[in-house]
């Protein structure tokens, strides 16, 4: 190593170290230290020398915010820990309840401590750090697993590439990327003064600038983050969740510290919920409510969590933003189940800087209970600033000119007739061959989370059900080159790429094809539990209500559901030429004993003789559970390298710990 190169070494890590430091100075506490001039110039210095010596320009290197090549595609990555949603309140009584059902929980009456911090309209994102060193950036995905998105993040200022100060070795960090109003309405300035449409709100733009495959794109769009927790840490967490939000600060994370308010009690909660509705304007963001938690951790991992959301924390969402305009018409949609639901043509309406054109009317019942007639003025709202929705007729403002929404009896796509069960209030196309139906029960199936027919998209199946190609699902598997030449510019080499996605879907697993079924009331999570519980399709047909209900998780709706499905002759019809046609999948990862049935283990720590969800797939294998937090319910704690708050309470609890040996060993013995 020549003396030049190790001063050209010497001179990029003090460069680097300067600009990491001005960016947390900016982007974290914003208190900027030098102008923009003089952050740039320290910027041309840095990469003058990478220009000089290429190898120089690591991963953690500040000129890495520029973008890199674009990716082919996302690739999936796992979470340490699962992303929970949050339930939602929507007042002060909401907030109580949520405070006496933690207290029951607990067994104690004393007043709890929570942490407020405000609801942003974003992206949730979870960050890897390995020795203080960004390695990895995921959405949040379905919660367990989400697309990494490294590349994109990385051009994100407020997101350190490095850490700072006493970081842990280990960090899982969850956080919001969005984008502040300001900055967004520039942008869309910029885009009206060149020609170009606009963008609806930042939420879709900063959802949208995540998934550019083009990391450079990524890059000329102003995105920041706020963290609010982590998902794994090694060695000691803070014990409160104030303190860990100032740690996550301390180690150059961007925190919006300055509206995180500590409330002693649920009434104070409630005060700062209040506030927090009052300040909402004047925040340079949108948000949408207030996330409240409870502040010690200990109490956290006491109080566990349910399905799919966390017992000691809750979104309490705030009221809608509303306008007034006119219903003008009324059209009728068709979903894959066949429900038929009513969506409202509205005179084009501004609602927080988003056109609303349209509104859902949600069902017949719905329109008879606010007397909604075609013509009548009435007010919209964005419920969750989001979805349109009608909550009000002004009947003073009445014609008489209006005219009443009638309930169809027919299908309005295929004109079969509809059905609605003793206890629904959505009438039904029973035609599976219904054209609409069979649209989305198509697109559905080939979804990623389904059988994940890889290019087969809206545009295709389209044409298929335009040239009368496709009458069913089994017919995907029927078709031929020839048949796929009928499509609009579609080449040899396409159709072949197309025909061997729909042949390798036949190797999905059983959960992928339960959920790409769209069978009601069963979703991915649901159809996870189910392909746990049964080695074959042809056991889950068979499977009686009292068998489906005694799977923990499964109750009555969706066991009715599921037997209503597999008891129908046309599904049965389909299902048969489904399995003639080589699509039968097993569940590869039945579990081959029930011993330990009824027990719950937990991971925690860095693992090295398997990965977090190798060890979940063994448990699951001979009838365990896995969790994701340790409580008193919890009978296993395996532990590897670097365990910490998870270890501690097991020890607290008195729960029996195991090596990765001790674990492997047990596993062994019941088989």
């Amino acid at each position: 190593m020549s003396n030049q190169f190790k001063a050209a070494q010497q001179q990029h890590q003090e460069l680097a170290q300067q600009l990491h430091h001005h960016n947390y100075q900016y982007h974290t506490l914003d208190q900027p230290e030098i102008s923009d001039a003089e952050y740039d110039q320290l910027m041309q210095q840095l990469l003058a020398i990478e220009n000089q010596y290429p190898e120089l320009a690591t991963p953690e290197s500040p000129s890495q915010r520029v973008g890199s090549t674009p990716l082919e595609g996302f690739t999936e990555a796992t979470h340490a820990s699962p992303m929970l949603s949050l339930e939602n309140a929507f007042n002060g009584e909401d907030l109580k309840s949520f405070d006496s059902r933690i207290k029951r929980f607990l067994a104690q009456t004393d007043d709890l401590e929570y942490i407020c911090e405000p609801k942003l309209d974003g992206v949730a994102v979870a960050l890897t750090y390995q020795q203080g060193k960004l390695i990895r950036g995921a959405t949040r995905g379905d919660g367990t697993t989400g697309e990494e998105i490294t590349h994109n993040v990385r051009t994100i200022g407020a997101i350190p590439l490095t850490l700072q100060n006493d970081f842990p070795d280990q960090l899982e960090v969850r956080g919001e990327i969005y984008m502040e109003l300001e900055p967004f309405r520039k942008l869309n300035q910029q885009r009206r003064e060149e020609g170009e449409a606009t963008f609806a709100n930042p939420r879709n733009l900063t959802a949208g600038s995540l998934r550019q495959l083009d990391a450079r794109l990524t890059a000329t769009r102003p995105l920041t983050i706020s963290c609010y927790g982590i998902g794994e840490i090694s060695g000691t967490a803070p014990e409160t969740h104030f303190k860990l939000l100032q740690a996550l600060r301390r180690w150059g994370l961007k925190v919006n510290l300055e509206v995180i308010k500590s409330a002693k009690n649920i009434e104070s909660v409630i005060s700062c919920y209040n506030e927090l509705q009052q300040l909402r304007d004047q925040l340079p963001y949108e948000i949408d409510g207030m996330v409240v938690k409870v502040n010690q951790r200990v109490l956290q991992q006491e109080l566990g969590e349910k399905s799919r959301t966390p017992r000691w924390a809750i979104a309490c969402k705030f009221p809608a933003r509303q306008e007034e305009t006119i219903l003008e018409s009324v059209r009728l949609q068709v979903g894959r189940t066949g429900a038929v639901t009513p969506v409202a043509n509205l005179r084009p309406v501004n609602i927080s800087g988003v056109t609303v054109s349209s509104a859902s009317l949600h069902n017949w019942d719905e329109i008879e209970r606010l007397d909604i007639r075609v013509g009548d003025t009435v007010i919209v709202e964005r419920a969750g600033d989001v979805i349109p929705d009608l909550v009000r007729v002004v009947k003073e403002k009445r014609t008489g000119n209006e005219t009443p929404i009638e309930e169809p009896d027919h299908c309005p796509v295929c004109h079969s007739p509809l059905l609605k069960e003793a206890d629904g209030v959505v009438p039904r196309c029973q035609n599976l061959s219904c054209p609409a139906r069979l649209k989305e029960a198509l697109k559905h199936y080939c979804s990623r989370g389904a059988m994940d027919i890889e290019g087969l998209g809206d545009r295709l199946i389209d044409q298929m059900l335009q040239l009368n190609l496709i009458k069913n699902i089994a017919d995907l598997y029927r078709l031929t080159k020839d048949d796929l030449f009928q499509f609009d510019r579609m080449g040899d080499k396409l159709a072949d790429k197309l025909l061997q996605a729909i042949a390798a879907s036949k190797q999905r697993p059983l959960e992928n094809f339960i959920f790409g079924l769209g069978i009601r009331h069963v979703g991915r999570h649901l159809a996870k539990v189910l392909s746990r519980n049964f080695k074959t399709l042809e056991e889950l047909s068979n499977a009686t209500g009292d068998e489906l209900l005694a799977i923990h998780e499964i109750g009555a709706q969706v066991s009715d559901s599921v037997v209503r499905f597999f008891t129908d002759e046309n599904n049965h019809k389909l299902l048969k030429a489904l399995a003639e046609l080589g699509i039968n999948p097993h569940n590869n990862q039945q579990a081959s004993s029930n011993r330990l049935q009824g027990q719950v283990f937990v991971f925690t720590g860095a693992l090295e003789h398997f990965s977090r969800q190798e060890g979940q797939a063994l448990v699951e294998a001979q009838g365990g559970r896995a969790s994701g937090s340790v409580s008193k319910k919890t009978d296993y704690v395996i532990v590897g390298p670097g365990a910490g708050s998870k270890l501690a309470k097991a020890e607290q609890l008195g729960i029996t710990i195991l090596s990765e040996t001790d674990f492997l060993e047990l596993i062994k013995q019941e088989n």
